[in-house]
């Protein structure tokens, strides 16, 4: 069964950092997509991130170009997402997720993601 265990997260300041990861279950012999997405309260769940492990491609939602840093380390299993220069509006829960089949072209479209992570809050204070 496929697993993503998240970590991270947590309470910063507006300009501040953080880091999330996202620990899976499973080898990515074949390319993968794997993704960080968020919700705030009441809004629809939206793609912040993804990278696709065969080649290494990654693709960014523009509200998160420059600032966001999407990474995935073969050897540990794990994703991860550096978040530098947060802003409040960035506040929201945020998922890990992974695509079943193939996947060589990152994308943030939800409904791609087949296994999803249990979700960490991210809170940036103004």
């Amino acid at each position: 069964q496929v697993q993503l265990v998240q970590s991270g997260g947590g309470s910063v300041q507006a300009g501040g950092s953080l880091k999330l990861s996202c620990a899976h279950s499973f080898y990515t012999y074949s390319s993968t997509c794997l993704g960080w997405f968020r919700q705030a309260p009441g809004k629809e769940r939206e793609g912040v991130a993804s990278l696709s492990t065969g080649g290494g491609r990654t693709y960014y939602a523009d509200s998160v170009k420059g600032r966001f840093t999407i990474s995935h380390d073969n050897f540990k299993r794990t994703l991860y997402l550096q978040m530098d220069s947060l802003k409040p509006d960035n506040t929201a829960m945020y998922y890990c997720a992974a695509t079943r089949g193939a996947c060589n072209v990152p994308n943030l479209s939800v409904s791609e993601y087949d296994y999803w992570g249990q979700g960490t809050q991210v809170t940036v204070s103004s």
